[in-house]
C-alpha cells in the first residue's frame, strides 16, 4: 500500500463520526511484529476539511 492512496472505510465507526463507505487517503504505514499492518487514514467532507484521523488495521479498509 502506497501512502497518498485512496482508500474506503467498510466497519461504521461512530465514535470517530465515522461510517462505512466513507472514502479516506492513507498518510501512515504501521508495522508491527506479528501484528496485522495499520493504517493512519485522513478522512475528509466535501469541502475538504479533515473529519478524522484514524489509525486502523487493514482489515478496516478497502484499497483501490
Amino acid at each position: 500500500m502506497k501512502l497518498y492512496s485512496d482508500v474506503i472505510l467498510l466497519c461504521n465507526l461512530p465514535e470517530e463520526g465515522l461510517y462505512a463507505g466513507d472514502i479516506g487517503t492513507v498518510v501512515e504505514q504501521h508495522h508491527g511484529e506479528g501484528l496485522e499492518t495499520g493504517y493512519s487514514v485522513e478522512f475528509f467532507d466535501l469541502l475538504g476539511n479533515t473529519v478524522a484521523v484514524a489509525t486502523l488495521p487493514g482489515s478496516y479498509l478497502r484499497f483501490n
